[in-house]
């Protein structure tokens, strides 16, 4: 089957965003990233693998992943190659302008993988379609209608999350799926302290070669840099909510070197702690 990917329809310049596609043959996002919105990730056929913030999950056919504001998340090919998926972003201020009530579930939340059962997935999906048809078409009073849909949407999908039992929602396809979680948590809880490849391939029981490949791809990120990368977003957090100088900053976050704390962050942030602070505060 021919790769197809429709445009990617839009309400406002970042309030609401939504796409389809169908891809085969090996397809990974060029980097890991974050972004200040909502995002839901429906698979309608195929797999993928999903890494949000220190956990890796196997992505089914039905499943939708829920990602929240500025965490980090990447999605790569798993043995099947073939995808088929629907991508929505939309900020917290377009379900506000319908609905301030049904905002308020969303930030008691969290990002994850939702399995939605076989029998809600028909109506699932049918919400979707309507939402792209209603955005392709952009006939009078679409955005309403639109924003009444995912409204719609989120509901189902609340009401599904409750009605799942705790291990229903996170299941392991794969010894290493865990695996390499356990060692991404690892690294959020202990980002402050000396950190190898070597030290935790032994502390987990995998060799050095065969961690620094399979983090990278079921992660996106090479090994140190993923540690840089839990580093540096601390150090974000610290710069904004203490008055904390930058080099006690540095210190707390893992680097030994004041130096390199700002070639790594101004590399990753584009500029300079102090700067960063100012701008943030």
């Amino acid at each position: 089957m021919v790769d197809q990917i429709k445009p990617k329809y839009f309400i406002g310049e970042v309030s609401f965003s939504i796409q389809y596609m169908h891809r085969t043959g090996p397809n990974r996002m060029p980097r890991p990233h974050e972004h200040p919105c909502f995002e839901l990730y429906y698979l309608l056929n195929g797999e993928r693998i999903y890494f949000i913030d220190g956990n890796v999950y196997s992505v089914k056919k039905g499943d939708m992943m829920i990602i929240h504001p500025h965490d980090l998340h990447s999605t790569a090919s798993s043995d099947k190659l073939e995808f088929e998926r629907v991508l929505i972003n939309f900020t917290q201020e377009f379900i506000e302008e319908g609905d301030f009530h049904l905002a308020k579930i969303l930030q008691n939340g969290k990002s994850g993988l939702l399995r939605i059962p076989e029998k809600e997935q028909p109506e699932i999906e049918s919400i979707l379609y309507k939402m792209l048809d209603e955005c392709e078409k952009q006939e009078d009073h679409y955005i309403s209608y639109v924003r009444s849909l995912l409204n719609e949407l989120l509901i189902r999908l609340h009401r599904i999350h409750w009605l799942l039992q705790p291990e229903e929602v996170q299941v392991y396809e794969h010894p290493m799926h865990h695996r390499v979680s356990e060692i991404a948590q690892y690294i959020n809880e202990n980002y402050y302290k000396k950190i190898t490849l070597e030290q935790v391939a032994k502390q987990f029981y995998i060799s050095p070669s065969y961690l620094s490949r399979i983090f990278k791809r079921l992660t996106g990120f090479h090994f140190r840099e993923y540690i840089q990368v839990v580093r540096i977003r601390e150090a974000q957090k610290r710069l904004v909510n203490s008055t904390d100088s930058v080099q006690f900053i540095s210190e707390q976050t893992g680097f030994e070197h004041i130096a390199h704390f700002n070639k790594i962050f101004k590399k990753m942030c584009g500029t300079t702690p102090l700067r960063y602070r100012k701008n943030n505060v």
